[in-house]
């Protein structure tokens, strides 16, 4: 079993600027990540960067899935949204 926090701090070692909130039951997690660095990244550049963060986690099946919301701070604010709220 893995923490949501232990997920939280694997893709905050990739994305050391990203605001991250990951919920989970130690297998299954769902994650909301913004971050400068999808600046012009399709989603699915920006899935591929978070997964590359967690590729021994998920190849060992210590984490079975995880759902992904990937933003850039400008996409997260037009969401109505603010960095304040991700951290509640």
């Amino acid at each position: 079993m893995i923490s949501p926090q232990q997920v939280e701090t694997m893709i905050q070692a990739k994305l050391p600027d990203a605001k991250i909130k990951v919920a989970g039951d130690g297998q299954h997690f769902e994650a909301i990540i913004v971050s400068a660095e999808f600046e012009g990244k399709s989603r699915v550049k920006q899935h591929q960067l978070v997964y590359s963060a967690l590729t021994e986690a998920m190849a060992s099946e210590t984490i079975h899935a995880i759902a992904l919301k990937t933003y850039t701070p400008e996409a997260w604010q037009a969401a109505g949204q603010t960095a304040r709220s991700l951290m509640k």
